[in-house]
């Protein structure tokens, strides 16, 4: 689209977003404002135990594309993406980010994406940090939060317009969940998940959605959720759409 286009569609969003109970806080490339930002409580870690997947990476790449085809073979709408499993225990938040890169075709390392995050051992602060990084890269993305919990409906038809929209034109979403023993992605240990994962598909029959997720917790590196646990994942976060 043209910038003229992309910018009357992000103001609309802008004001979707603001309707929704949403604080879309970074539009484009403008610094991140993090006023608002929840964050994990004291002593909270996106520490991910280390997965035996994670030893042969091509292999990993290989069955990511071969799932991401199937998916697509299957009449839904996907991204090609360069599937890697995140290096260490906190890098979720570079491998999601660095995964919608690769659906643009920008590469990029984790260790790039660590440092322009940036990330600690306590993992990436803020969904904002991502949307800024993004939009550094390749423009088009901004900050949605969902404070509410259980989300809106406004703020869950929100998220689905986001998840279509982007997905149809060529752009990943980034997601910051907060997982419980309660509502956990397949193979999750039986505790909280404070996570990033990657959108990177949707049903148009059915609405649910494709994730490619770094942690290695499920037996395949792309996995489907129903939009609405998605939807129930991401509060009191946000993603970068």
């Amino acid at each position: 689209m043209s910038l003229r286009n992309q910018e009357t569609f992000i103001d609309r969003r802008h004001v979707l977003g603001l309707a929704a109970g949403l604080t879309p806080a970074v539009v484009l490339g403008a610094p991140a404002v993090a006023t608002a930002a929840p964050r994990e409580p004291a002593g909270a870690r996106q520490a991910i135990p280390v997965s035996a997947r994670r030893k042969d990476p091509d292999g990993a790449r290989r069955a990511a594309s071969a799932e991401i085809a199937e998916a697509a073979a299957a009449g839904n709408v996907t991204v090609e993406i360069d599937f890697q499993y995140q290096e260490t225990g906190y890098w979720c938040g570079p491998a999601a980010t660095r995964h919608a890169l690769s659906a643009r075709g920008v590469n990029v390392s984790q260790q790039q994406m660590a440092n322009e995050l940036p990330t600690s051992t306590n993992g990436t602060d803020w969904i904002g940090q991502v949307t800024r990084v993004l939009s550094n890269h390749v423009g088009w993305y901004e900050t949605k939060e969902m404070p509410n919990d259980p989300p809106t409906q406004a703020q869950r038809d929100l998220l689905w317009r986001d998840v279509t929209y982007d997905l149809d034109r060529g752009y990943a979403l980034v997601t910051n969940i907060v997982a419980p023993a309660s509502n956990h992605p397949p193979g999750y240990p039986n505790y909280t998940i404070w996570h990033y994962f990657t959108v990177i598909g949707y049903n148009p029959d059915n609405s649910d959605v494709l994730i490619a997720d770094s942690a290695g917790f499920a037996p395949t590196a792309t996995y489907w959720l129903t939009f609405n646990q998605l939807a129930t994942l991401i509060p009191p976060k946000g993603y970068s759409a």
